[in-house]
């Protein structure tokens, strides 16, 4: 009777345990603590169960690294207004990936290569626009590369600058401090810095992302 009811206990908790859950209690580890902190061993001490539930759901930490992943692109991807014109599409997709891998830095590690599913769908989204904006055949994958390469150096760049900012230190007191060490520098040497060492301390990372996305697209025009 006590082999029983034990055996009915862990059924009810491995059909409460859905895959998305684990997802979620996966992303939120993730987020936290970045790969080296997801073990199955903390996926089991977040979600109250034991690995053999979470096993029956996940083939192994690949598996839940990729469905992740999945989760994430694929938010940003149906993200899209319905409608919008293509180049306004290019901008929603790469504002999203841009803003989803400053929130979940993780995600950037898990689209190099070789290409998983995600990087797939990003191309492919990214792609698809191209072909709206009548980009030629012949130059539609170099547009595509273009695009995405850029929003994804860019976007895994920024998460990274997060991540090594000083504790306790905020980007504007943080800006400040590289600003001034670039007044510092020989003008003479240095031209440009002091220049634009004012546009540093005051520029926005999600318009000036946008700036870069603008000036891909005025290229794309131009070959279009």
């Amino acid at each position: 009777m006590v082999r029983m009811a034990n055996s009915s206990r862990a059924e009810r908790r491995t059909d409460a345990l859905s895959k998305e859950r684990i997802v979620e209690a996966a992303q939120e580890i993730l987020d936290v603590g970045g790969e080296k902190a997801l073990t199955f061993r903390a996926l089991a001490s977040r979600l109250a169960t034991g690995a053999g539930a979470i096993y029956w759901h996940v083939a192994d930490k690949n598996e839940l690294l990729t469905t992740a992943t999945d989760a994430v692109i694929a938010h940003v991807l149906t993200d899209v207004p319905e409608g919008a014109e293509p180049r306004d599409a290019i901008r929603s997709i790469a504002l999203g990936l841009f803003d989803a891998i400053d929130v979940h830095p993780w995600v950037g590690d898990q689209l190099a290569p070789p290409a998983p599913p995600a990087m797939l769908r990003i191309f492919e989204g990214i792609g698809e626009q191209v072909m709206a904006l009548g980009v030629p055949k012949r130059a539609q994958l170099d547009c595509a590369s273009a695009l995405v390469n850029y929003i994804l150096g860019v976007a895994g760049q920024n998460a990274a600058n997060a991540r090594l900012a000083v504790p306790g230190m905020d980007r504007s007191a943080y800006l400040d401090t590289v600003a001034a060490q670039w007044a510092q520098l020989d003008p003479a040497e240095f031209p440009f810095l002091h220049r634009v060492t004012q546009q540093l301390r005051d520029h926005d990372d999600r318009e000036q992302f946008l700036a870069g996305i603008d000036l891909i697209l005025a290229g794309i025009a131009a070959v279009r």
